[in-house]
């Protein structure tokens, strides 16, 4: 009996798409109704659930170019969903940056955009030399990329030990008036910057360092911001180069403090993560100061100051040279948690080096994490 059901239903199956007939219930005698239904179901499963892409900007000038990479390739390494990365470079980087990426394009987990650095015509001069060059190019990232909802915006000498994925879900953590997320610059105020030397207004305590920055670009193009400089509310575009004619001679750290000066007016827009997110030699190098990283390990490195290429902090640099010279191949990733360990041990000698477990803690995590998951999201 059951033999001769199936033969019925395979005979009277007609062999092309079933969705053409509609209403289901009404299908002639010839066409199996169930076929449409889960027909019906996949396609729109596929309408509705596009596949989310994280975007990451950063910017690299000068000898930024294996900094840049490294900091890409531990983006690749441990996160799942798609990362579109958008790489602002000086011209004469571009070919170099292309045939990099190029080479990785086996792994189909990443795409990217090169741009030229490009400021405002009529003040393009006074951008290009305020802190370092280039720098000041993340300003405008919010007007340039016009067609980007969210963006993660992160310095060169940034490290990810856990994937892209976590920081980026922070954005749904926003309120209805928080348009960017940044860390503290400083968790001790006796050693802090800003409530010390600033001749500017800053945000917060001890103001907050923009290395990693996190943004709902569309709420920015969108907000009036608060200002000392008029009574009435200015779009983001028409904010910067009145703040950078009042206080250039004011700023030390260029676009950060101008952003600090944005937030100390508008308080209400900044969303403030923990400093295991963006954490610095400032974090160890008198003594350990951020309790998050101590509990649950380093999320994100930030190498400032240049440490991932001196001897001033053996732990950060270890970590650096770890992940430029780990390959894409599962044996190099699995063994790196050991291998670095090894040469953190080394470094016990100085104050970041004795909490060293710290700066491996995550990424062991993120290795097991990335082992654990299905192939096809590795």
């Amino acid at each position: 009996m059951t033999e001769i059901a199936e033969w019925n239903q395979e005979t009277r199956c007609k062999d092309f798409s079933l969705c053409y007939w509609n209403p289901y219930w009404m299908l002639p005698s010839d066409v199996c109704g169930m076929n449409c239904f889960w027909e019906a179901a996949f396609r729109y499963s596929l309408k509705i659930q596009p596949v989310e892409k994280m975007h990451l900007a950063v910017v690299a000038c000068g000898e930024r170019l294996e900094e840049t990479m490294t900091m890409l390739k531990s983006a690749i390494i441990f996160s799942i969903k798609p990362l579109q990365f958008h790489i602002f470079a000086e011209d004469q980087l571009h070919d170099s940056f292309k045939d990099r990426l190029e080479s990785w394009s086996f792994l189909r987990t990443f795409n990217y955009t090169l741009y030229p650095i490009t400021f405002p015509s009529e003040n393009a001069a006074e951008w290009k030399k305020l802190f370092k060059p280039c720098a000041s190019q993340r300003l405008f990232l919010p007007l340039i990329l016009k067609e980007v909802d969210s963006l993660l915006y992160v310095d060169t000498d940034i490290l990810f030990l856990r994937p892209v994925d976590d920081i980026w879900s922070l954005l749904k953590k926003f309120n209805s008036t928080q348009i960017a997320a940044m860390a503290p610059e400083h968790e001790e105020p006796r050693i802090g910057w800003y409530n010390r030397f600033a001749r500017h207004p800053y945000y917060g305590k001890t103001g907050v360092n923009s290395g990693v920055m996190l943004m709902n670009m569309t709420r920015i193009r969108r907000k009036y911001f608060k200002n000392d400089m008029t009574t009435v509310q200015l779009r983001w575009g028409d904010i910067l180069m009145p703040l950078l004619k009042k206080y250039k001679l004011n700023i030390t750290w260029g676009d950060q403090d101008l952003l600090n000066i944005i937030f100390f007016h508008n308080p209400e827009s900044l969303f403030v993560f923990p400093c295991q997110w963006n954490y610095r030699p400032d974090h160890c190098i008198y003594g350990s100061n951020c309790q998050e990283a101590e509990e649950e390990g380093i999320f994100i490195l930030h190498g400032n100051r240049g440490v991932y290429h001196d001897d001033k902090q053996p732990a950060f640099r270890a970590v650096y040279e770890a992940l430029r010279n780990c390959s894409f191949e599962d044996e190099d990733i699995r063994s790196l948690f050991k291998s670095l360990e090894l040469e953190l041990q080394k470094t016990v000698h100085t104050y970041c080096g004795k909490i060293y477990k710290i700066f491996i803690k995550q990424l062991a995590k993120s290795i097991e994490d990335r082992y654990n998951r299905p192939p096809k999201e590795r």
